[in-house]
């Protein structure tokens, strides 16, 4: 009777196959979370700085920055 798998000559039981797919869920959740983490913070950079463009912030500055030279 076989209770699990075996893989390159070694005998794994049931509950190690559950457990490594059960960490292996845990890492990816958490890889994910923080990919999502950062998505939202580009997201937020990319339209304050669409806001500040549409506002023509950086020419304002440009243009201040050229009255000086």
């Amino acid at each position: 009777m076989m209770v699990g798998i075996e893989i390159f000559g070694i005998s794994l039981p049931l509950w190690a196959i559950f457990l490594i797919i059960i960490l292996a869920v845990i890492v990816a959740w958490k890889f994910i979370k923080f990919a999502i983490k950062i998505l939202l913070v580009l997201i937020v950079f990319f339209v304050i700085l669409i806001i500040l463009d549409y506002f023509n912030v950086f020419t304002w500055i440009q243009n201040l920055i050229s009255g000086l030279i």
